[in-house]
């Protein structure tokens, strides 16, 4: 540990994960947070997913003297009221928002454009983008009265990519947009919004559902994505993503903001 974050507080939206063998973006988040000297507050719309990933970081503390501290917080980010009560809950128990990390996002039930059913771009537009609009919305007027804070929403190389997934493509294209105009809006008033695109990552939303889906092993869906990788044939992982959420989050990137940073092994380069 190094004290990145020490002194700051914030919330980690999408702090808990979908069941697997791997560890999640919004869960490793939330222990390296931790572990350099953040408060957490940790949303999740899975309150028991939530409680989970606090009492991990309440584990790694007693045994390691981490400094952070972390509060499990159940809402849905696609509802107004629930992000300003969120919002609320990190001043109440923290005094401050420093950082508003956003990590939901949901993809079942997408297809290609003739395919695609009306309820299922909805929700999917609903989640992934609408969701991150409120969620900032309900921060940045605390951020606002600091005159301080950061945000980094999680998006995808599917925005930029080529990819049968017609609203996950728009919805991740629009989170990027967003960040964009909201660090315009918002750099007066030392506010810094950026944008992470993931890659192909070895995470359970990734993995287990996607390998029961398509009929096959978790091993054999592992390996044809690996192959896409540029660098050293195989994907990233969950600490990747956190790794360089906390670098955005940190003051080492005090002066960067508005941009949309690829963490991939180099696959959106190949593509161009």
């Amino acid at each position: 540990m190094t004290g990145r974050l020490e002194g700051k507080a914030g919330i980690i939206v999408g702090a808990g994960q979908t069941a697997g063998e791997t560890i999640g973006n919004g869960r490793a988040a939330s222990l390296l947070f931790a572990r350099e000297g953040a408060r957490v507050l940790l949303v999740d719309r899975d309150m028991q997913s939530a409680e989970e990933t606090a009492a991990m970081i309440s584990q790694e503390g007693d045994a390691a003297g981490a400094k952070g501290a972390a509060e499990p917080f159940e809402a849905d980010w696609t509802k107004a009221d629930q992000c300003a009560a969120y919002a609320a809950a990190c001043v109440d128990a923290f005094g401050r928002i420093d950082f508003l990390h956003n990590n939901v996002g949901i993809g079942a039930g997408d297809a290609s454009v003739l395919k695609l059913e009306e309820d299922v771009f909805d929700r999917i537009l609903t989640v992934n983008l609408k969701g991150c609009l409120l969620s900032c919305k309900a921060v940045l007027p605390v951020m606002r009265e600091q005159q301080s804070g950061s945000i980094v929403n999680i998006s995808s190389i599917a925005a930029v990519a080529s990819t049968p997934l017609t609203a996950y493509k728009i919805s991740k294209l629009g989170m990027n947009a967003l960040g964009q105009s909201l660090a315009n809006s918002n750099a007066r008033h030392g506010i810094r919004v950026n944008t992470i695109m993931p890659g192909l990552m070895d995470t359970p939303m990734a993995i287990e559902i996607a390998a029961e889906q398509m009929g096959i092993t978790r091993d054999e869906l592992r390996a044809a994505r690996d192959r896409s990788v540029p660098l050293r044939g195989k994907q990233g992982t969950a600490w990747d993503i956190a790794r360089a959420a906390l670098f955005l989050h940190s003051d080492e990137a005090g002066f960067i903001s508005g941009v949309v940073l690829p963490v991939d092994g180099g696959q959106s380069a190949r593509v161009g």
